[in-house]
């Protein structure tokens, strides 16, 4: 009977391995999976940047934009306008609170966007379960579609939204939305035009592919952009946050001649509440030049 058990324990401990073992694989190919599909996502938004660099507006298009726009891109630009840029790079690190839930976990994520016109991907890690188990996300946005996915140790999908018109149009504000950290994009002649507000306020409004998207913009005294906001309150039920409804940006640091704001607190907003969702530094930010 003992040598019966015994056995009985081997087989046991065989089989568990092999489910251990299977799982690691499926895991390993699933990763690799996800982040060659991320890669392929940055290659169509580094073309499109490369197809389309950031704007190079004469004098008399600044002259033409709200005061407090003018003031931005002379606080923005100190050493006068860049030279023309493709795409930016971008590392991120911070709290993120998944949707649907209250809770902040550490995470870290990357950016790749074009500048020029409506184009990025944006990539995240973050963990679940008390930190045992990880969810890797992203979402990409190119030629005026978006893709949207989140999977559990980089397999098993649990978020998975292809591009629809409503979609569509959050993800072009999305880019919109993360402009001041590549400023250059919001320059006249580019897909972004200024509407004036008051002394302090101006709308920027993006158009691409036939959709439209805009957010308020508040400027600081010194001239630097301090929010964004959407004039609409958002869907709070989805199971996405989507771009946001609120973004704040402070600690502006100088790069590569552009002022940067390194933190910021991305949020939903609907009924007069904002609810932050990614709050985080930039850790990482590389301008591609033509």
């Amino acid at each position: 009977m003992r040598r019966s058990w015994t056995r009985t324990r081997t087989m046991a401990a065989l089989g568990a391995g092999g489910l251990l073992a299977a799982g690691a694989i499926a895991v390993a190919v699933g990763s690799y999976t996800t982040e060659a599909t991320i890669a392929a996502h940055v290659v169509r938004v580094r073309e499109a940047g490369d197809a389309r660099p950031s704007p190079q507006p004469d004098s008399g298009a600044m002259a033409a934009l709200p005061a407090p726009v003018q003031a931005y891109f002379r606080a923005v630009f100190p050493d006068g306008l860049p030279p023309p840029v493709t795409a930016v790079a971008l590392e991120m690190a911070g709290d993120f609170r998944r949707p649907l839930t209250e809770d902040f976990a550490p995470t870290t994520a990357e950016q790749t966007i074009a500048t020029g016109t409506p184009a990025l991907v944006f990539a995240a890690t973050t963990p679940v379960l008390s930190g045992l188990v990880w969810a890797r996300a992203y979402d990409a946005f190119a030629d005026g579609r978006m893709e949207m996915k989140a999977r559990i140790l980089s397999t098993i999908t649990v978020v998975d939204e292809a591009g629809s018109p409503a979609l569509d149009r959050m993800s072009l504000r999305r880019w919109l939305l993360e402009s001041p950290l590549y400023p250059m994009a919001l320059l006249p002649g580019g897909p972004v035009h200024w509407q004036a507000i008051d002394a302090v306020r101006a709308r920027a409004v993006v158009t691409a592919m036939g959709q439209t998207a805009s957010l308020v913009a508040t400027f600081r005294a010194d001239g630097l952009l301090e929010r964004f906001d959407a004039e609409e309150d958002g869907d709070l039920s989805t199971p996405y946050h989507g771009s946001g409804e609120h973004v704040s940006r402070s600690d502006y640091q100088q790069v590569d001649g552009v002022m940067v704001p390194m933190a910021f607190s991305i949020a939903r907003a609907a009924a007069g509440r904002i609810l932050p969702f990614w709050t985080g530094r930039v850790t990482r930010i590389t301008f591609l030049p033509m």
